[in-house]
């Protein structure tokens, strides 16, 4: 014969014992495979993005895909970028979505009233949303920033007392990692303005400064030889896109003349380029005898003449030479002027 107790040990040892926790935990493993294979499958898209190519001809013509698609190396590149921040946050707010999922099915599975809960929990997103309108801010301008694609992993940018290289985008901050290696976290929301120095093509400035004597029609020919020579080596032809030019005379300064080269790159290579050219020219000017100058202080003496000299000297600066040598022979002879003291 059954007892009560019994059928009440054996509804809690199947309802409590088993039934919930192994419930629990199979809601728990349903969310990590769909949270795997959502993650796998992001990954997949990016990386199917990052391989894609742009076609090398559009109607026929190599010069119209140059025009539509910019440089070949440097769109790749660009969409490269723009898909692995796509994917870092997609995999966050999956991420976010599952597990939100998961809380409110398994306060379901314990017993609690998630209809009451949810809406509870929308009031309380409300009242939420009004109290903490910075945080809506950020994520309404991290959406914008990705719409917009103003940034994204690999970009170098300058967001005022910020810069460096983006590390991480999400919807409320992004990471960057200064040249220092400090690592700055900036929120969407705060940024008013944002320089990228890596978005479709840069520009490597290189101004010399050479002496007021030197000819600048000559100083031209020869940074213009120089880039042009650079461009055109199997290393760097890939990171030069056009011919390189000398603007000519930038500005008239104090102790030089500074002309300004400037050469097109693809993003990020700049930098690289310019200090490339810049020791070029300094080995090229050093051979031509073209002088690069520096500041240099000169130093007058005014020479008197024999008959200022000769003059006598006023009374002030007859007694201060008396003073002076009355302490001159005190520290040769102390012990003379301490007797006759």
């Amino acid at each position: 014969m059954i007892t009560a107790a019994d059928r009440f040990t054996a509804d809690w040892w199947h309802d409590v014992l088993l039934d919930v926790p192994l419930r629990i935990v199979a809601l728990l493993v349903v969310a990590f495979v769909v949270r795997y294979l959502l993650h796998k499958l992001i990954n997949r898209l990016v990386a199917r993005t990052v391989d894609r190519r742009p076609p090398q001809e559009v109607l026929g013509s190599t010069h119209a895909a140059r025009i539509v698609f910019g440089s070949t190396g440097a769109y790749s590149e660009r969409r490269s970028l723009r898909a692995e921040t796509m994917g870092s946050v997609f995999r966050s707010s999956v991420t976010v979505l599952i597990g939100v999922i998961v809380v409110v099915m398994i306060l379901d599975i314990l017993g609690y009233s998630v209809g009451p809960l949810l809406a509870s929990a929308g009031i309380a997103g409300v009242a939420l949303g009004f109290g903490a309108q910075n945080l809506v801010k950020d994520f309404l301008a991290g959406a914008a920033m990705l719409l917009e694609d103003q940034y994204g992993i690999g970009d170098v940018v300058d967001m005022g007392e910020a810069s460096g290289v983006v590390e991480a985008v999400s919807l409320r901050v992004t990471r960057l990692r200064a040249i220092d290696g400090t690592v700055w976290y900036v929120r969407n929301g705060e940024v008013m303005r944002l320089g990228n120095s890596s978005q479709d093509w840069a520009r490597a400035v290189v101004d010399v400064g050479v002496a007021y004597e030197s000819d600048t029609a000559r100083v031209r020919r020869l940074l213009e030889e120089i880039a042009v020579e650079m461009a055109g080596e199997e290393v760097w032809a890939d990171l030069v896109l056009e011919e390189p030019e000398v603007w000519g005379v930038e500005q008239l300064a104090a102790d030089s003349i500074v002309i300004r080269l400037v050469v097109k790159t693809r993003p990020l290579e700049q930098w690289k380029v310019a200090r490339e050219l810049r020791e070029r020219i300094k080995r090229r000017f050093d051979a031509e005898g073209v002088e690069i100058p520096f500041p240099q202080r000169a130093l007058w003496i005014k020479q008197e003449s024999p008959d200022s000299a000769a003059a006598p000297k006023p009374p002030a600066e007859q007694s201060e030479d008396t003073a002076d040598e009355q302490v001159r022979k005190a520290l040769r002879n102390p012990g003379k002027e301490a007797g006759g003291a």
